[in-house]
């Protein structure tokens, strides 16, 4: 099952949280497209802030939007001119009286971040770097970085060949049936112009997660 399912939902209720945190009964389809839309908008106009997660929180009276980027000064801009326009944007989006707060927040260890670790290999694919050196030196930068582990899978017309096939590399552990286990997942196409599209998956182990127990006065 751990093989089959995304890590990252197969993880929410014990080491992770939820991408989008609200709740409603009436316009849950309108929200959940609103939501996509903010993405969307947030990802094409910082392509290269090397964003690594986005979320977002509605509460009774204002929405809040998280970026987490490795690059938060190309999110802020000059006097936070860049975090006003987004602002904007997002206000545009809603079409809602919730006032619209933009926090950035800085990835301080980007090579343990799967999606940004596949934007590079994509990155790459993209100008004809051969896969396999491409996929090495990202195993390599993920584990010196102090990762328990790394897997990336490319599939596709790997090479130029005639049937597409798919390549695994690993490198130390990654427990996707463990559900301690700090598993951060990636998924990402690769649309080149001389082979087609090609698949890449990024797996990283960050490690096992210790719930804190509250101790019982009794």
């Amino acid at each position: 099952m751990g093989h089959k399912v995304n890590p990252i939902s197969l993880r929410l209720i014990d080491n992770r949280n939820w991408k989008s945190n609200w709740f409603s009964k009436r316009d849950y389809a309108k929200f959940l497209h609103q939501d996509l839309e903010i993405r969307q908008a947030i990802e094409d106009s910082f392509a290269q802030a090397g964003i690594a997660d986005i979320r977002i929180e509605r509460r009774q009276k204002d929405i809040v939007v998280t970026v987490y980027s490795s690059r938060p000064g190309m999110i802020i801009g000059h006097s936070g001119e860049g975090a006003s326009k987004l602002n904007l944007a997002i206000e545009k989006i809603t079409k809602a009286k919730a006032k619209v707060k933009v926090e950035v927040m800085e990835v301080k260890r980007p090579d343990l971040e799967a999606r940004l670790m596949a934007d590079s290999i994509v990155y790459q694919l993209l100008r004809r770097m051969p896969f396999r050196r491409v996929v090495k030196q990202a195993i390599e930068k993920i584990m010196f970085a102090g990762a328990k582990g790394a897997r990336i899978r490319v599939a596709g017309r790997l090479g130029g060949v005639e049937i597409a096939r798919n390549e695994t590399m690993q490198e130390g552990s990654v427990p996707l049936h463990t559900l301690r286990a700090d598993i951060d997942y990636a998924c990402l196409p690769a649309k080149t112009t001389n082979v087609g599209t090609i698949g890449v998956k990024v797996w990283i182990n960050r490690g096992i997660k210790v719930k804190k127990r509250i101790k019982s006065n009794s």
